[in-house]
């Protein structure tokens, strides 16, 4: 069992920057992969981003250059930072982990429903 609590989220004008946080309990040795998605009002969950155990991280095209995704071991927290922020960054983002070997955070970016545990998610909102 892992549990997730997201924070961070807030609102920003556009052209912003937001971090967001994502602190884990229970069995966090457990997992393979840990990922944030987002989820727009009136439209499907999409990734964000991902980070492997072996360290290897992927992104969504539409984030990359300006989010970045990073993890504290010590603290059991997952960060993403977020940068140059749009009004199409308005979204809820979930932390989400996986705790079976064998894909990679690029296919589970595609696929959140095969993701495990998921936090309650934090709410960012980008104004014009």
């Amino acid at each position: 069992q892992v549990q997730l609590v997201e924070s961070g989220g807030g609102s920003v004008q556009s052209g912003g920057s937001l971090r967001l946080s994502c602190r884990a309990s229970g069995d966090t040795n457990s997992y393979y992969t840990i990922a944030w998605f987002r989820q727009a009002p009136g439209q499907e969950r999409e990734g964000v981003a991902a980070l492997d155990r072996d360290g290897r991280t992927s992104y969504a095209d539409s984030v990359k250059g300006r989010f970045t995704i990073s993890q504290d071991n010590a603290e059991n927290t997952l960060y993403l930072q977020m940068n140059s922020l749009g009004p199409e960054d308005t979204a809820m983002y979930y932390c989400a982990v996986q705790t079976e070997p064998g894909l990679r955070g690029a296919y589970y970016l595609k696929n959140p429903d095969r993701m495990n545990y998921w936090g309650k998610g934090t709410l960012v909102i980008i104004s014009s």
